[in-house]
């Protein structure tokens, strides 16, 4: 996904109306952060022709980030923390890492659950994990649940990536929350089982795989085929066309939806600086924008979803708290081991 200018004039005068330039000592904010898409570089530099504030990114894991935070204490340099996990940022906030946000969009545009109930974080994005499966293997009245996916006739037919992956642990916890640890410990074993190989590879091989006629069906984030069917090599739009969306859980719960989310550190002396940041990335133009160039959903009501995700087919979001994901994360990592989940 390669940066690319997405305000119209139009757009541009409104967001300088919103957002008015910083004064030459407060123009720059440090953003610690999980994310690694090069659409994001785009916003940053979009903010800084409009507001005069530079963002100055410091990259790593999630836990690596909330350690650093909590080293450096009150001279942490961040002034903002965002990660790609609603649990992870419940962890931040239980850490007394951050602090209630004043930004007026946050407060009035994004709704419980996408917020932390005290405004201490709030989502940027959402992003479904569903299942996807081979058009010409497998039809879509074969599939309904994740549950369904450790039934025995899937043995040999399933492809998912490590139990590391915050992605498989947040849907753990979920299964945890649902269907309590007993019978989750069954689901992980069960879908264990019927895996066509170890778990290994990032969410686009799990597609690549069932492309591939190595298993039929893989557990990955939506915006993954995005990116496949965006891809500059042909093999990967290949890959993409073979499959098809599955939005499991539809007639229960709903399908599971995690975030990249992001929080004002406790420590800032640039509070009012990181909420401006936060409302401009809450705009309705930057939340259409990532719709259309990370392929997540927006948080932000009234955002029209992308062509691409219209296509993909609308469905119904398991709400279930995002402090879930962070309470129940060490349980679903000790269930996944007593699966044999790699």
């Amino acid at each position: 996904m390669k940066p690319i200018r997405f305000l119209t004039p139009f757009c541009a005068i409104v967001f300088g109306s919103m957002f008015q330039p910083a004064q030459a000592q407060d123009n720059e904010l440090t953003l610690y952060t999980q994310r690694h898409y090069a659409f994001d570089e785009t916003v940053h530099a979009k903010f800084f022709e409009t507001t005069g504030i530079k963002i100055n990114v410091v990259k790593a894991a999630a836990d690596e980030l909330i350690v650093r935070l909590k080293e450096e204490g009150e001279n942490t340099p961040a002034d903002i923390f965002m990660t790609t996990d609603g649990g992870t940022l419940h962890r931040a906030h239980e850490a007394g890492l951050l602090r209630p946000m004043t930004s007026k969009t946050a407060l009035e545009k994004v709704h419980p659950p996408l917020r932390e109930k005290e405004s201490h974080w709030v989502a940027m994005t959402r992003r479904a994990r569903v299942i996807v499966h081979s058009k010409d293997r497998v039809e879509p009245s074969e599939l309904s649940t994740y549950e369904a996916l450790a039934d025995e006739r899937w043995r040999g037919r399933v492809v998912v990536r490590s139990s590391t992956n915050s992605y498989n642990q947040a849907l753990l916890t979920t299964v945890i929350e649902a269907d309590g640890r007993e019978k989750a410990l069954e689901w992980a074993a069960g879908v264990r089982k019927n895996m066509a190989r170890p778990p290994q590879g990032s969410d686009r091989d799990q597609v690549r795989a069932v492309a591939a006629g190595l298993a039929d069906v893989a557990i990955v984030n939506t915006y993954y085929i995005g990116i496949l069917e965006t891809a500059e090599e042909q093999k990967d739009r290949d890959a993409a066309a073979a499959v098809k969306i599955f939005f499991p859980n539809q007639d229960g719960r709903g399908t599971h939806v995690n975030i990249s989310g992001l929080g004002v550190v406790k420590a800032s002396k640039k509070a009012v600086l990181a909420n401006q940041f936060i409302d401009f990335l809450l705009s309705e133009e930057v939340q259409a924008q990532y719709s259309k160039n990370t392929f997540e959903y927006p948080v932000v009501d009234g955002v029209p979803l992308s062509e691409r995700q219209q296509r993909w087919g609308e469905f119904k979001a398991d709400n279930v708290n995002f402090s879930v994901l962070g309470d129940l994360n060490a349980e679903a990592l000790k269930v996944f081991n007593e699966a044999g989940w790699e």
